[in-house]
């Protein structure tokens, strides 16, 4: 290297950056100065093309200046021709206005003055005389025929074509010419257009429309030797040619030589017209100057060369630095590996002498790497009740008679404690597929060992306790008959098929289990499970009799996740026909309470019905005795005759719907559920209430909403249960004492929501003395009465009638201030699907 020369220079100053240099690389690692050696000379050649294309570049930068500054100097002088030439044409134009406004000129001059600036100057096209509402007055040339042609269809009184209103505006507003260029049309050649405002008076009065040639402007403003030199053209201020010669953009190497450049040109826009008219000029590219010369293509061919040998070498030379970091890695890691795994391992070469074991392996047996490596059999953790058999097993290891699934033996530790583990023994091959010795993996199995066995007493646990239940358990896959489980009892009902499974599914009205190509529509083929969330809670119960068994079922059923992945149907069935043999004789019992409470109700109300009936039956009797009094007398004629006798017989209707109402009542019959309307239960209820109310002094206010649902409820039941709240209403009001205007019993029923479902509530308020403390404790309770003659059997009864309907019953007492007022008495009943509105005029009264 020439650092040590150069350590030998006279000169003292050259020896201290050489010296810090020697000293910087030095310091660096083998890597460094490796990757320094190789970027220098490619950076050396790098930087004397750079320097190359430099020169080369900066020559022709210049040249392009020059070009540019001679194109600027051109194109500046060719628009003040066309400036000088548009303004001469302004001024000539600025006067014929001033002359039309003042009235010099009549039409016949205009079109006279006018028809000769067309014939004088070529690029002058037309020109027309428009006044302040924009109608053509007088044109010569093209002007006339183009303001008509874009103006269609439309009379001369009302032109005002759309591609001049942008031009008239301005010129009117800004009271000075005005230059616009309309839109290219294709029947039109390019042209431009002067608005000059004509003020009469100082009033505007219109304006003179100039139309030029652009073409004609290219053709006699721009000069030869210009156009000779340069490619010359005339854009709008969207960059589109107008007239002239323009050098389309070739495609070039810029993005490789910064110098070159597609064509070397220069714009600028045409006073006065602004920005909508600009001249631009191209250069004629003849040659490709400097950049043709064969020096450079030789001087950057050589430096390329050179680095892309130098990269190759570097990229070698990096390749084999990856490979050797990712050696180093790579052992790394796997040292890491051998070092954090819990498994233990042992290397043994082929004479069954140990080579290697990682920490697990010594941290299982206690022993330490040098006390276990270069070791024979036997091996100091074998135990010494186990040596022969472990003797036998490692004489089949090194003879290759290994199985794939591992073996297990008792290890022991240095300090004498043994655990279970499990070995797995692979041959040890070198590089060139030559085998020098053994592998053996070993884990520590006790734990495992330990959960199995518990795992296999809990089963047995779980399958005895299964066994002994008195409900039947049957597990089927869905789509398949084959029975997954079945406990003891389903057993000795159904056998061991899964027939009997089946037709508790299909009794129990569950959806079959879907098998073939309806299975697989609904299950997802990768899980095994259905496409939608199995639930969470068991499905609710049915109760299905078994010809077969004698017996009442209670089956219940879930869907599951087997061991194998498959969904399965687990069905539980539970003997309930004790229950439902007391079941019915508790049903049983409750209609006899039921009829004899209403029995007991008629016998209480026995004295009023008396009453109420001796009524009609004396007006009967009075009727009779006066007809045959009458008779006997002869004092009375046929049509007075009739009359007593229509008279007698709505009395005896009258007795006979008491009779038949009562005995509606109490009438013993099968409960009968239907959908009933409110209304006619109110109705009868109250009709047989009126007896008491009437006898007691009592009045009753009651109020039914309109348009309630029907019901599914039994009628009579609920009737019974109105009256028995009616009558207990009316003898709380009598045993309280109250005076006449306060004897009052209020019945409402309304539909409400309880608990987010729609209900009917009943509800029955009195004016009484309430409920005692210690009553309403006791309210429902079985034959408890505050009565002295009665048997206490009305409200429990009324509550089990709510209650089997689904409804709810309650009492509270009602306070005025702190006096007692009242009672009221409340029940609902739920609706179902038959509960549709009706139209019914609301039963209220007083």
């Amino acid at each position: 290297m020439p650092l040590p020369n150069l350590m030998t220079l006279s000169n003292p100053l050259a020896l201290t950056p050489v010296g810090s240099a020697r000293r910087w690389w030095q310091r660096l690692t083998p890597h460094r100065q490796d990757r320094v050696a190789m970027l220098a000379p490619l950076a050396a050649v790098l930087l004397f093309f750079a320097a190359i294309v430099a020169a080369l570049g900066y020559l022709r930068v210049e040249e392009v200046d020059r070009e540019q500054e001679a194109m600027q100097r051109d194109v500046e002088y060719t628009q003040q021709r066309l400036r000088l030439r548009l303004l001469e044409r302004q001024e000539q134009l600025t006067r014929i206005a001033r002359e039309v406004s003042s009235r010099e000129l009549d039409l016949d001059e205009f079109r006279a003055r006018a028809g000769t600036m067309v014939n004088q100057y070529p690029e002058l096209q037309g020109l027309a005389w428009i006044d302040e509402r924009r109608r053509l007055k007088a044109g010569v040339g093209n002007a006339a025929h183009l303001y008509s042609a874009r103006t269609p269809g439309r009379s001369s009184e009302t032109q005002q074509g759309s591609d001049t209103q942008t031009g008239f505006n301005q010129a009117r507003d800004a009271n000075q010419p005005v230059y616009e260029q309309p839109p290219r049309h294709s029947e039109f050649s390019p042209f431009l257009q002067m608005y000059v405002p004509l003020n009469e008076r100082g009033r505007f009065s219109g304006v003179l429309l100039a139309e030029y040639s652009v073409d004609g402007l290219y053709r006699y403003g721009v000069p030869d030797e210009v156009s000779a030199r340069y490619a010359v053209s005339l854009l709008d201020s969207n960059g589109a040619t107008l007239a002239g010669i323009s050098i389309p953009a070739r495609k070039t190497v810029g993005w490789l030589l910064p110098w070159t450049n597609a064509s070397n040109g220069y714009a600028m826009p045409v006073s006065p017209v602004g920005k909508s008219l600009v001249i631009r000029a191209q250069a004629y590219r003849a040659s490709l100057g400097v950049i043709g010369s064969g020096l450079f293509w030789l001087v950057a061919a050589l430096s390329v060369m050179t680095a892309w040998m130098l990269i190759a070498n570097w990229r070698h030379t990096r390749r084999r630095l990856q490979a050797q970091q990712a050696l180093i890695s790579e052992t790394n890691f796997r040292r890491a590996m051998e070092n954090s795994m819990l498994t233990g391992m042992r290397a043994m070469d082929l004479q069954g002498r140990i080579t290697y074991v990682n920490a697990a392996f010594c941290q299982m047996t206690g022993w330490s790497e040098s006390d276990l490596v270069g070791r024979t059999a036997p091996f100091p953790y074998w135990p010494d009740s186990d040596r022969e058999h472990l003797a036998l097993r490692l004489d089949e290891e090194l003879s290759g008679k290994t199985s794939s699934g591992g073996f297990q033996v008792r290890v022991q530790r240095k300090d004498q404690s043994l655990f279970d583990a499990r070995l797995y023994v692979s041959p040890l091959i070198d590089a060139m597929g030559t085998q020098t010795g053994w592998v053996t993996s070993m884990t520590d199995i006790t734990e495992p060992n330990r959960v199995r066995e518990q795992l296999s007493a809990s089963h047995q646990r779980f399958t005895t306790v299964l066994e002994a239940l008195d409900a039947s358990i049957s597990v089927a896959p869905l789509g398949s008959d084959e029975l997954l489980f079945a406990n003891k009892l389903y057993r000795q009902w159904f056998g061991t098929l899964a027939s009997g499974h089946l037709q508790l599914v299909a009794q129990a009205g569950i959806p079959p289990s879907a098998t073939g190509d309806e299975f697989s529509d609904s299950v997802d083929s990768f899980a095994g499970l259905p496409t939608t969330a199995l639930p969470d809670t068991e499905t609710g119960s049915t109760e299905i009799y078994i010809a077969e068994l004698k017996k009442w079922l209670e089956v219940r059923t879930r869907y599951l996740s087997w061991v194998d992945g498959r969904l399965a149907q687990m069905v539980i069935a539970t003997d309930i026909t004790v229950r439902r043999l007391a079941e019915e004789q508790a049903a049983l019992q409750a209609e006899r309470a039921q009829n004899s409470s209403r029995l007991i109700t008629m016998g209480e109300m026995a004295s009023s019905v008396a009453h109420e009936l001796n009524q009609p039956l004396t007006a009967i009797n009075n009727y009779c005795n006066g007809m045959v009094s009458r008779i006997k007398a002869q004092q009375i004629n046929e049509e007075d005759l009739l009359g007593v006798l229509e008279k007698t017989g709505r009395q005896a209707q009258r007795a006979g719907q008491i009779v038949q109402r009562i005995r509606a009542f109490v009438k013993r019959s099968e409960p009968n559920r239907t959908p009933s309307e409110v209304g006619l239960m109110v109705a009868e209820a109250v009709e047989l209430s009126e007896i008491e109310l009437r006898r007691f002094n009592v009045r009753l206010n009651h109020y039914v909403a309109e348009r309630l649902p029907l019901l599914l409820v039994d009628p009579i039941l609920i009737e019974q249960v109105l009256v028995n709240l009616l009558r207990n209403a009316v003898e709380s009001i009598d045993m309280a004492g109250r005076a006449t205007p306060n004897r009052l019993v209020e019945l409402r029923v309304v539909p409400r929501q309880i608990e987010g479902k729609p209900v009917i509530e009943f509800t029955v308020q009195d004016t009484g003395k309430g409920l005692a403390p210690e009553v309403m404790q006791r309210l429902y309770e079985a034959f408890y009465s505050t009565k002295a003659n009665g048997m206490g059997i009305g409200l429990s009864l009324c509550r089990s009638i709510v209650e089997s309907h689904l409804g709810r019953m309650t009492a509270e007492n009602i306070y005025n201030g702190p006096e007692l007022a009242g009672c009221r008495f409340s029940f609902w009943i739920p609706l179902t699907e038959v509960g549709v509105p009706r139209a019914r005029t609301p039963n209220n009264s007083n």
